[in-house]
């Protein structure tokens, strides 16, 4: 997930802060869910999902790869 939210984050021309303040998150946690440090919980994928308009099927599938990632 990291690197595509990344790529959409900085498409918008969005800081870090941007999209947390967006997604009501606070930023240091967005900066480890795109270092993939951690995996975000369901009501964070939500509300990034929602931040950056991505259907909610589309960001699990993304959390999927991020899951595999962090595993590895």
């Amino acid at each position: 997930m990291s690197l595509r939210l990344v790529e959409e984050r900085k498409a918008r021309g969005w800081s870090q802060a941007e999209l947390a303040r967006r997604a009501r998150l606070v930023a240091p946690v967005l900066s480890t869910i795109e270092s993939r440090r951690l995996r975000p919980y369901p009501t964070q994928l939500r509300r990034l999902a929602r931040a950056l308009q991505w259907p909610l099927e589309q960001a699990e599938r993304l959390l999927d790869d991020a899951e595999s990632a962090i595993r590895s």
